[in-house]
């Protein structure tokens, strides 16, 4: 199968797709068991990434994007996959993306998320059994053309050694930033609270650092993330927040608490879990400057604010939902696999 054959994948996808938002018993025992493999995956996490895969393969959507490349056949090239795991199905964009090129995806699952995307794709194959051929699993990478890799600022020197002699994708840490004006409505800030609360924070797409006007008021803030109160229950996160905490307190660091929430300012952008750092601005431009100074480290900013930057900016709440276009770190996966 290649990308010449667009009307097969469109039907393939879309029919994937509706059986994710619609789960049968089989997945739905898969999404309810998770949570005993990763205590992260808790069957709110794992459903909502479902559902959100489910949304993304749509017939419109995926005809747009594939329409954005040339349908050229080729010879099928074996590309490597490393995937993460830090949130369900978070490499499952890769896959389909190799396997709309008419690719064969060699898959070295993360073994925090090694069930669910096995499952997805086992349903894929049984909608479409000639895709079997473009799927392998694997514990070690050999034979490949090109790789695309995801893991940590630490792993990436790692990647680069092994894999830097073929064309490659490599991605590291980044985070995302919440642009604040100042003037946002009790919703759009309760928004905001699923950017910073949805897989418990620990997606590069969680906003993990806000930009703040000067003398910037949080207590709307706070009155309107309240209702996200019930993830300091979740013995993970709690116990983050108790050890930030501490070491806050112990340390005398400036800070604001919530009881499940600490907000500390700091010019970093990847901050601890259960903890959102921000940042002062005192102009517009010299905001959009501090997110243009830092764009190769930012995976997407979340704001209700028009913003001409470099980096991808979506409206609170939607970080956690991109399309099929919205590539992480910006580079374009299908270009990359579509010119091998």
């Amino acid at each position: 199968m290649t990308l010449i054959d667009k009307n097969y994948i469109i039907n393939v996808f879309t029919t994937l797709g509706q059986r994710l938002l619609s789960p049968d018993e089989t997945l739905s025992a898969v999404i309810n068991n998770e949570h005993y493999h990763n205590a992260w995956f808790t069957q709110t996490s794992v459903m909502q990434a479902v559902k959100a895969a489910g949304a993304m393969l749509n017939d419109l959507d995926i005809e747009l994007w594939l329409n954005k490349y040339q349908h050229l056949p080729h010879s099928p090239k074996r590309i490597g996959l490393i995937l993460a795991g830090n949130i369900p199905m978070v490499g499952f964009h890769d896959i389909i993306c190799v396997l709309a090129t008419g690719n064969i995806a060699l898959i070295k699952l993360s073994s925090q998320d090694s069930r669910l995307i096995r499952h997805v794709l086992q349903m894929l194959v049984e909608i479409a059994p000639e895709l079997s051929e473009q799927i392998i699993f694997t514990e070690r990478l050999t034979d490949f053309d090109a790789v695309i890799a995801t893991g940590s600022n630490n792993t990436s020197r790692y990647f680069d050694y092994y894999f830097g002699k073929v064309p490659n994708i490599i991605r590291k840490n980044r985070n995302s930033v919440a642009m604040i004006s100042g003037y946002e409505t009790s919703e759009e800030l309760t928004r905001l609270g699923h950017d910073i609360f949805d897989y418990y924070g620990l997606g590069c797409r969680n906003v993990s650092s806000m930009l703040v006007p000067r003398d910037y008021d949080f207590v709307p803030f706070f009155e309107a993330i309240e209702e996200y109160h019930p993830i300091g229950d979740h013995h993970k996160y709690h116990n983050n927040y108790d050890y930030n905490k501490a070491i806050y307190l112990v340390n005398r660091d400036k800070h604001l608490d919530n009881g499940f929430l600490l907000i500390k300012e700091d010019e970093r952008l990847a901050s601890p879990l259960a903890v959102t750092f921000y940042q002062y601005y005192d102009t517009l431009d010299s905001a959009i400057e501090t997110l243009n100074n830092r764009s190769e480290d930012i995976q997407c900013v979340v704001s209700q604010m028009k913003l001409d930057i470099k980096s991808q900016v979506v409206p609170f709440g939607q970080s956690q939902y991109p399309q099929l276009w919205d590539y992480a770190d910006g580079i374009d996966t299908m270009q990359f696999l579509s010119n091998l």
